[in-house]
Order: structure tokens, then C-alpha cells, then sequence
């Protein structure tokens, strides 16, 4: 039975309080593996959808949460490892892979990737785990630009273009005669000199099974990019639905769920392949995929033609003016995030076990990251004047 009475941000009290237990950690004997290392602890009081008063008119100030977003803020990360894993990220992505030549430093830079990691995984034990989810993070995004969108990505012919970068990461087992050709074929563009050498780098890290687990979640975000190609060559619009279902595919859902192996442990695929994990996962991957489109809104409305995103489709098929499309976008935001925490909240009632509860805990840790990164990367992002 569900809880009568909702707690801070409309959850049910012991939905908040199974939170609030998952993202501090276990605690009892034999649990203090599963902690994160003590860190400053953010104001509690400021998880909220409340607009702060500086963002009650007008556009909002740089570097503040959209208003009436819900999110948890996070300790400011750690600037020692922001810089080392910046410094480390740069030399693979422009030395070792040539994935970016110098006219786009100023981009690379602006991204951020070292804040990015550190904010999402506190609790790796070392740079060389941030290190693993890095390049993964850069390659992903490097195939996005050059094959999708702002460096030369086109949907025309993408599908091919997909295929062959996704065999960098999960090799093709062919004849002798024809495997050299393919591994040539590894090296021809950035995207998949990317994904090579950051799949090289995670499966070291890596148990067979977690290995197994990011080539399918990548599998299903290539999906996601071709469904989203296919409607950009016909002009289509798809309805709400039709977006959300594709969102689910084209999302961030292979990054938390690396999160074990940034850790440095695994979560048994026997475990992982619950229904109700997986459910939490997705629910996790949909909201921060959300809040992307809520946080990238008016950069992607700066680009050539229409870019599909959540308050761009909501006011089209709803027939909503813009600003009423984009806060109905936040209200589905807040929803998902909702379903999110009830489930993994009910998930680790149900399943106590304790590296359930780890993962669970790296995961929405990971949520309120990215969150805190798309809030402060003023660089990218600007808020619209909706309020």
C-alpha cells in the first residue's frame, strides 16, 4: 500500500526516507566498503522544485537549476580529481586517439569531462576508474557529433556508419581472409578509434558479464539515433509517446549503468537482469535524458532546421505555445524522476541484498550528477525566459 501523506518533493515518506538511506550507503558491520569516502555534505533543504528567488522572473540565473525542476544538488566535486581527469581525458582524446583537432579545443574543454565524472562517480576508488567511464563518455559523444550532428553528422547512411563503430566495441568474428580489412577498418575515422581504444580500456576493468551488459546498452542507444535519423529524413513529428519510447533508447542509459565497474565491483547479471532493476535503470536513464533536452533547449534551438526534443514535441502535437511545452516537459521530468525513486526505493525494500543497494546508490548518485553538471556547465547550456 502506498503512503497517504507525500514527503519533501511530493514523494511519500518512506519512499524519502529509502532515499535518503540509499544515497548515504549501508551502514552495519561489514558494510563500510560500501560507503562513499566522507565528503562536504550538500544543504538538504535546497532539494526542492521551488524556484529560487532570483529565478522568479525573467531567465534564470547562469549556473542555477531550471525552476521547479526536482533534483538533489551534490557536494561541489573534488577539483584535484576534476583536474587530473581533464588533464588525463584531453591527452587520450587529442594524442591518443585524434579524436579532436585543435580548432575544437575550445569545445573540449567547455564540456567539462572531468567535472562530469567526478560529480557522477564519487565513489570510484581511483583516477583510473573515473579514467574508464571518461573515455567512454568522450567516445560516445564523439560518434554523436561526427556521425549525428554538429561536425559534419547527417542521418542520411547513419545506419551503416553505426555499424561499423559499434563492432569497435563488440568485435566481428569473421574468416581470416577478411578479419584483417575489418580491424584496418577500426583505425579510418575518430569515432571509432574512440570507441576502440575506450572499449579496450573498460573491458581490462571489466568482468566478462559487465562487458556483455555495455555492449547491449550501446546496442540500444545506436537504436535510438537511427529511430530519431529516421524521422529527421522524412520530417516527422512523432507523438509524445512515439518521442519518449525513442528517448528510452537514445539516453544515457549505458553511463550509470557502469557505475559498478567505476566502483571497482560487480553487480551479478543475475541481479542486474531483474525486472525490477531494470525498470529502476530506465526510469533513471529516461529522467536524466529529460533534463537534458530541459537544459540544452535553447542551444539545440539555435541549430540549422527543427530539433526534436521533449518541449519542442509536447507543444507541436499538443498545440502549446513554446514556453507551455517546455514546463510541461519539466512536469514529465519531475514524474520520472518520481517513478525512479518509488522504484528503486520499493527494489531495495524488497531486495536488501547488499550489492543491490550499492548499485542502486551509484545510480541515482549518478542522476543527481549529471544533473549538478548540465546545471553548472554555463558554457553549453542557457536557460529560456519562461518565468
Amino acid at each position: 500500500m502506498s503512503d497517504p501523506d507525500p514527503g519533501p518533493g511530493g514523494l511519500p515518506p518512506t519512499v524519502s526516507a529509502l532515499m535518503e538511506r540509499l544515497r548515504q550507503g549501508p551502514s552495519g558491520l561489514g558494510t563500510t566498503s560500501l560507503r562513499f569516502a566522507p565528503r562536504e555534505q550538500p544543504p538538504t533543504a535546497e532539494t526542492t522544485t521551488v524556484a529560487t528567488t532570483e529565478q522568479t522572473s525573467g531567465r534564470p540565473a547562469p549556473g542555477s537549476p531550471i525552476p521547479g525542476l526536482y533534483h538533489h544538488p551534490v557536494p561541489e566535486p573534488d577539483p584535484e580529481r576534476v583536474e587530473e581527469v581533464g588533464r588525463r581525458i584531453k591527452r587520450w582524446a587529442v594524442d591518443e586517439v585524434q579524436a579532436y583537432p585543435p580548432e575544437w579545443e575550445d569545445q573540449f574543454d567547455g564540456f567539462s569531462v572531468g567535472r562530469y565524472m567526478v560529480a557522477c562517480h564519487p565513489d570510484a576508488p581511483t583516477v583510473d576508474h573515473l579514467m574508464i567511464a571518461a573515455r567512454l563518455m568522450v567516445a560516445e559523444n564523439v560518434v554523436d557529433d561526427c556521425y549525428c550532428e554538429d561536425h559534419g553528422g547527417s542521418p542520411v547512411g547513419l545506419g551503416g556508419r553505426l555499424l561499423l563503430a559499434h563492432t569497435a566495441l563488440d568485435p566481428v568474428h569473421t574468416t581470416k581472409e577478411y578479419e584483417p580489412a575489418w580491424a584496418q577498418s577500426l583505425l579510418a575515422d575518430a569515432p571509432r578509434r574512440s570507441y576502440r581504444s575506450a572499449m579496450e580500456y573498460f573491458a581490462r576493468a571489466a568482468t566478462p558479464s559487465q562487458a556483455d551488459r555495455f555492449q547491449h546498452n550501446m546496442a540500444r542507444l545506436h537504436m535510438g539515433y537511427l529511430a530519431e535519423a529516421a524521422w529527421a529524413e522524412t520530417e516527422y513529428v512523432p507523438q509524445v509517446a512515439e518521442y519518449l519510447a525513442m528517448r528510452q533508447f537514445n539516453n544515457f542509459r549505458p553511463c550509470p549503468t557502469i557505475t559498478d565497474t567505476v566502483g571497482g565491483y560487480e553487480l551479478p547479471a543475475d541481479l542486474h537482469s531483474l525486472p525490477a532493476v531494470q525498470r529502476a535503470i530506465a526510469l533513471a536513464g529516461n529522467a536524466t535524458t529529460v533534463a537534458n533536452d530541459l537544459y540544452s533547449y535553447t542551444k539545440e534551438l539555435d541549430s540549422p532546421g527543427l530539433h526534436l526534443n521533449l518541449p519542442v514535441v509536447i507543444a507541436e502535437q499538443e498545440k502549446l505555445s513554446p514556453k507551455e511545452g517546455y514546463l510541461k516537459a519539466v512536469e514529465v521530468h519531475n514524474e520520472l524522476m518520481h517513478e525512479f525513486e518509488a522504484a528503486a526505493a520499493e527494489l531495495a525494500a524488497s531486495c536488501p541484498d547488499p550489492r543491490v543497494l550499492r548499485f542502486l546508490r551509484g545510480v541515482a548518485v549518478w542522476v543527481d550528477g549529471n544533473h549538478h553538471w548540465h546545471q553548472t556547465n554555463t558554457y553549453r547550456y542557457s536557460l529560456p525566459d519562461f518565468w
